[in-house]
């Protein structure tokens, strides 16, 4: 929905990160390429990132697919400069039906772009080549409202949550590449808060106004986004910026009820529930070296299943890089998250290893971060990867297209033999929500 903020990188997205003061944060110093790369917003929780242009390596098409081949095969590409300055965050509902994504529409004629990222919702069909591709793409978000990290209710295919300002922020200053100062900042609007939509009776197309949206969580006093939602669509997890920093709670959807999970210095968002629920995923700065690293909790839980916290949290990721975007495969122990490993010109998609399960004599055994295999290679930054219900597709926001801009991809996905199964695959229809959430009794990813 995977969101950064302090010390990000160049290729975040414009929403999913933010200050409580409504101010521009600075973020991470880097070369300046001469041309700006605005911030696109979560990945948790970062804005459809948009990066620096400088290219590095693998520009033909024919090369980035082959290095990819066999993890990554038939990739397309879902949106297009001519309709969007800049795309990303994207998401597929559950039952492989539609994408939800930000994008800043391409302008009339003689005006200029928005300041803003709009939530649109767009199915995802076929076309006459018999390739995936997106229409009847509908912004859902109200005219000139700030938006970021939508998500699909995994119960109601009628149901979209996302986080909005509702009209226009008040803060003075726009997210993006400060041009001549090589840096970076996101603006975080307190004015942001999650909110619902229900679908249910609406004319594909028709406008969207504040009072059609339920906020479920913020007022106004601080930003809140980077929300998930649980297997069973019963709790809310997202970043609250209330005390001054990047903070995680939980909202119990049945009984209104607020947990705090976790509250370390620092700013911790981006979140994301494992497929059985039994975990989060999150990115933190808390090291305070000037990057961002992957982490993970497990959950606390009464009998009937509400989150009491956060009971152990381990780091996946270490060292001079910044990783974020994490986001569980539904039927392995991978993770994927883009990283600047290979430097911060160029991100890239890894798969990482979060193996948890318990031996057949009780003994309690973890894989966390031990494995990684790199998934993307193309030239211009590859992030915010997600995986569709059954596993079989990767979408993620990439500059590889031959605009240079940030838009949406989609691909076949085949998951590397070396990452454990721990469901079996899961086929979600048109009608009935899908089972992703399922897990194996001593199986935990």
């Amino acid at each position: 929905m995977n969101r950064s903020i302090m010390l990000l990188a160049p290729a975040l997205l414009a929403a999913c990160v933010g200050t409580s003061t409504g101010s521009v944060r600075e973020v991470v110093s880097i070369q300046s390429t001469g041309s700006a790369a605005p911030v696109v917003a979560h990945g948790g929780s970062t804005n459809s990132a948009d990066v620096p242009s400088t290219r590095v390596s693998l520009d033909s098409p024919t090369d980035w697919a082959a290095a990819e081949a066999p993890i990554l095969t038939n990739a397309v590409q879902l949106t297009f400069g001519r309709d969007w300055v800049r795309a990303g965050e994207n998401y597929i509902d559950p039952w492989g039906k539609r994408v939800l994504f930000q994008g800043v529409p391409q302008p009339e004629a003689g005006k200029a772009p928005g300041d803003h990222y709009a939530m649109v919702l767009a199915d995802l069909v076929t076309d006459a080549e018999g390739k995936p591709a997106l229409a009847n793409s509908w912004i859902i978000s109200p005219k000139g409202s700030a938006n970021t990290c939508g998500w699909f209710d995994p119960k109601d295919p009628n149901r979209i949550i996302f986080a909005t300002t509702l009209v226009a922020p008040t803060a003075s200053n726009s997210p993006g590449y400060q041009r001549g100062t090589g840096r970076y900042r996101w603006s975080f609007p307190p004015e942001m808060r999650i909110v619902s939509l229900d679908l249910t009776g609406r004319t594909k197309g028709s406008e969207i106004v504040p009072a059609d949206l339920k906020t479920l969580v913020g007022d106004g006093s601080a930003y809140v986004a980077e929300g998930d939602l649980s297997a069973d669509g019963r709790h809310l997890i997202y970043c609250s910026l209330a005390t001054g920093q990047g903070d995680l709670y939980s909202l119990d959807l049945q009984t209104g009820e607020t947990t705090p999970l976790v509250r370390e210095p620092g700013y911790d968002g981006g979140p994301f529930f494992s497929p059985d629920s039994s975990r989060i995923c999150f990115r933190s700065d808390r090291t305070g070296d000037g990057h961002l690293q992957l982490y993970v909790g497990d959950l606390g839980r009464t009998d009937d299943g509400r989150i009491l916290g956060v009971q152990r949290v381990h780091q996946l990721t270490m060292g001079d890089t910044v990783n974020w975007g994490p986001f569980w495969h539904p039927t392995s122990t991978a993770m994927a998250y883009a990283t600047s490993e290979l430097g911060h010109q160029n991100y890239e998609v890894f798969l990482i290893d979060s193996a948890r399960w318990t031996t057949e004599t009780g003994m309690p055994m973890l894989r966390d971060g031990t494995t990684r295999v790199r998934v993307t290679h193309a030239a211009g930054a590859d992030v915010l990867p997600a995986f569709s219900a059954d596993g079989r597709r990767m979408i993620w926001t990439s500059k590889r297209g031959p605009e240079n801009t940030s838009q949406v991809w989609l691909a076949d996905f085949a998951m590397p033999a070396v990452f454990e199964p721990v469901r079996a695959s899961v086929a979600p229809t048109a009608t009935q929500p899908s089972n992703a959430g399922t897990g194996s009794p001593n199986h935990s990813p």
